[in-house]
């Protein structure tokens, strides 16, 4: 779909707006707030009247730029304390502090709850003046914070991130007149709840495609490839019936070396020639040496001096939120285990592809899960782990069935491909059609004037 522009434009004098229609005013960010007033963390909740949800940045929605439906966190302000604190519905929130790397502090997400709020005091709220329309403004908030214009107030880059707020909000913005305002916000909403709806096909499409690798690694491990093969009772619980030619074994006995890591943080070197493989670093059969942290020759040998990782090798995470996932090392002499890893080595009776896949299945995983329930922090014990009851069908079979599995999941791997390229292409189609509507380069006038007669 495309759109028309305005009719006569005029440099605004501002790098990251460029030309602007020629009505529009242009002024400081500051302008459009009446306050911006630093949140407040109060204390414990204690089940009294003073007791009120507090906004976290955690319960920001950076993709619906609002705040999430449900705010989990309650805490205890006083009456006092939340004199012009209190949130309505039609306040902006500044992000002040926290950030990262990859995710700078200075988004602004609007209030859109009806029920009063504080927000914390990582957080500033911003009560918008007389004329200033809220979804037109976290929109306009929306296109700076895509081009960067938070960076020159940010005042460190690394570690916890700080916003000076008086700089931010002294940066230049368009000022539409207030129905033009309307009309941008509103042609936003739906124009945005379009894509969005198309990234959470793309995005079901994902957990589809998950789900489906994840029953074939299963089945491969457990059924094998021949669906006419005669069955039997493994008599374990997690693996069910097994062919009936197959033994049932343990880990411990499918290995010839397994390795914890070090139990300490490696020392990272930018520099360094070696790679520390740490859970972030794997996926169900997938390392991914392109994001791995490097170490040097000292701290790599300090982290190889149990065992060296060698090609062939599995790694296995087996604490914190990614727990359970397997990989073949790639390569000699290049890898070492970071934290939280353990390393396998398979032995002359098995296939190492066949027992990496065999560690990504869920019967395996339902096995070391019953170390985890309830734990703040999942953690696998090495004894559970050593002996999670696998499957042994003959060599050969096992070599099948992981030529098999390469072959099948690299379609998976395609059509994931596929889908997360077309999020990662809606998701730039809806920053720039909110950059082009509120920086004026179309006009949508028309597009409220149509909303209203249909």
């Amino acid at each position: 779909m495309s759109f028309p522009a305005y009719d006569e434009y005029e440099d605004s004098g501002v790098e990251w707006l460029g030309e602007v229609p020629e009505h529009w005013d242009i002024d400081r960010f500051k302008r459009s707030t009446v306050s911006c007033r630093n949140g407040i963390w109060g204390s414990e909740a204690k089940g009294d009247e003073n007791d009120i949800p507090c906004v976290r940045v955690a319960d920001f929605d950076r993709e619906q730029l609002s705040v999430c439906d449900d705010i989990p966190t309650v805490r205890n302000v006083t009456e006092s304390e939340r004199s012009e604190r209190t949130l309505s519905n039609g306040n902006l929130l500044l992000e002040k502090s926290g950030g990262g790397d990859l995710q700078p502090v200075g988004f602004v997400v609007l209030y859109n709850h009806d029920e009063p709020a504080v927000c914390s005091n990582f957080v500033a709220k911003m009560e918008l003046a007389e004329g200033m329309v809220p979804s037109y403004w976290r929109y306009c908030h929306a296109a700076a914070y895509s081009v960067r214009l938070n960076y020159r107030s940010i005042k460190q880059t690394s570690g916890i991130q700080n916003l000076d707020q008086s700089q931010y909000l002294d940066e230049r913005a368009p000022f539409p007149p207030e129905d033009e305002q309307k009309a941008i916000s509103s042609f936003l909403d739906v124009e945005t709840s379009k894509i969005d709806g198309l990234v959470s096909e793309q995005r079901r499409l994902t957990q589809l495609l998950a789900e489906k690798r994840q029953a074939v690694i299963s089945h491969a491990v457990t059924k094998g490839l021949n669906p006419n093969a005669p069955l039997k009772p493994s008599g374990i619980q997690w693996l069910g019936d097994v062919p009936q030619h197959w033994e049932v074994s343990r880990l411990k006995h499918a290995t010839s070396r397994i390795v914890d890591c070090p139990h300490d943080t490696p020392t990272y070197n930018d520099d360094g020639d070696f790679l520390a493989i740490r859970t972030s670093d794997l996926d169900d059969g997938k390392l991914f040496p392109e994001i791995m942290k490097r170490v040097d020759e000292y701290e790599y040998h300090h982290r190889i001096r149990r065992e060296p990782v060698l090609q062939n090798d599995i790694v296995y995470s087996r604490e914190g939120g990614r727990w359970g996932h397997a990989a073949l090392v790639t390569a000699n002499d290049r890898f070492c285990l970071g934290q939280r890893m353990m390393q396998f080595r398979a032995n002359a009776k098995f296939d190492a592809r066949f027992l990496m896949w065999h560690l990504n299945s869920k019967n395996v995983y339902r096995q070391g899960d019953v170390d985890t329930v309830g734990a703040a922090s999942p953690h696998v014990n090495v004894g559970t782990i050593c002996n999670y009851r696998i499957t042994k069908p003959p060599t050969s079979e096992q070599q099948e069935i992981s030529d098999y599995l390469g072959e099948r999941l690299g379609e998976f791997d395609s059509l994931e491909a596929e889908a997360e390229r077309a999020i990662e292409l809606l998701q730039e189609r809806r920053t720039a059609l909110i950059s082009a509507a509120v920086t004026g380069k179309i006009d949508v006038r028309g597009f409220a004037s149509e909303e209203a007669m249909a």
